[in-house]
C-alpha cells in the first residue's frame, strides 16, 4: 500500500478575526494527482501558502512522510517542489542565471533533467526576468518546481498564462513526473484542467472541504436534468423531493438523480404534456456544489 506523503489535519487559518480557512482535511498518497480546486476566494492559495509555511497556521497539524511539517526544513525542500500562482524572481537576471543559481542550491546532477524542461518548454534562457511574458515566467516557474525531481509537487493555479499546447506539454510533464513514483498536489479553480489528470479531488467553499472522493466516482454520479410540464405541477411537485432549476408556469426543470423508472411511477397518474431528461455536463455536476 503507498505511503501517505502529506496529511492536512484541521487546518485552520484566521487573518485577525478575517476567515481564510475554517477546517481543512486531507492526505496524499504516494504517486497521486490530487486535485483542489474552489472558486476565487475559497481558500485553495492560503491552504496551499500555510502549508509551504509562508504564512502561520492558527490551528491544525501538517505531516510530511508522517513528521510534523516544520522538522529538517532542508531535506524537506530537497523533496518538494513547488510552483505559486504568481511568479516572483530577480527582475535583473537572466533565465540562465536564475537556473543556474537554483541548480547550484542540490548536490545531485539536476542539469539533465533542467534542460529536458527548457526544451520542452521553449524557454529564452538568454532573456531577462523583466523582459518575460506571463507565460515564459510562469514556463522558468515549472523549471524551477520540477528541475530536481521533487517527491511532492505542490501547484497552485499553474496554468494561467499558458497558451493551450504549453498547458498540455505541463500537464504531459506532470503525469511523467507521476509515473516515476512523484505525489501531485494540483490546486485551480479551472474544473476541466483539474478532472483531466486527477485521480482523487476534493472541493473547498468557504474555507472548508465539502466533498472528496476519486474522479472516477465523481463521473459516475447519476445526476440528469429532468423537465416536466403539465398542467398537474403544482400537484407534481409534491412528489419530488429534487432541487428546482427553473419552474415557469405549467413547466419545472430538476436536477434530477432518481432512478428513471421511479420517475416513470410517480408520473403515471398524472396527463403529462412534455418530459425532457438531459444529460448533465461534468462542469455542471461540479458547479452544483457551489451554489
Amino acid at each position: 500500500m503507498n505511503q501517505t506523503i502529506l496529511e492536512v489535519k484541521h487546518l485552520k487559518k484566521y487573518y485577525g478575526d478575517k476567515l481564510g480557512i475554517e477546517d481543512v482535511s486531507f492526505f496524499l498518497k504516494e504517486g497521486e494527482i490530487y486535485g483542489f480546486i474552489g472558486p476565487n476566494g475559497a481558500g485553495k492559495s492560503t491552504t496551499i501558502r500555510t502549508i509551504m509555511g509562508l504564512i502561520q497556521k492558527t490551528k491544525g497539524e501538517i505531516l510530511f512522510l508522517g513528521e510534523p511539517w516544520t522538522q529538517n526544513e532542508g531535506l524537506r525542500k530537497e523533496k518538494i517542489g513547488y510552483l505559486p500562482s504568481e511568479i516572483h524572481l530577480y527582475d535583473s537576471m537572466t533565465v540562465k542565471e536564475i537556473l543556474d543559481y537554483h541548480e547550484s542550491f542540490y548536490k545531485k546532477d539536476i542539469h539533465k533533467n533542467r534542460e529536458m524542461l527548457t526544451k520542452k518548454l521553449k524557454v529564452p534562457e538568454t532573456k531577462r526576468i523583466e523582459d518575460l511574458s506571463l507565460g515564459n515566467l510562469k514556463k522558468v516557474g515549472i523549471i524551477l518546481a520540477l528541475m530536481h525531481e521533487p517527491e511532492l509537487i505542490i501547484v497552485d493555479e499553474p496554468t494561467s498564462g499558458l497558451d493551450p499546447l504549453m498547458q498540455q506539454v505541463f500537464h504531459n510533464l506532470l503525469v511523467e513526473e507521476k509515473e516515476k513514483g512523484a505525489t501531485i498536489l494540483y490546486s485551480s479553480h479551472d474544473l476541466n484542467e483539474i478532472s483531466n489528470i486527477s485521480d482523487r479531488i476534493g472541493f473547498i467553499k468557504d474555507g472548508k472541504i465539502i466533498k472528496e472522493d476519486t474522479m472516477d466516482n465523481i463521473k459516475k454520479d447519476n445526476y440528469t436534468y429532468l423537465t416536466i410540464q403539465s398542467e398537474d405541477i403544482q400537484n407534481i411537485k409534491k412528489e419530488f423531493d429534487l432541487k428546482i432549476i427553473k419552474e415557469d408556469n405549467n413547466t419545472i426543470k430538476y436536477l434530477n438523480n432518481m432512478d428513471y423508472n421511479l420517475i416513470i411511477k410517480k408520473l403515471v397518474k398524472y396527463k403529462i404534456e412534455k418530459l425532457l431528461i438531459e444529460q448533465i455536463s461534468l462542469e455542471e455536476l461540479f458547479s452544483k456544489y457551489y451554489k
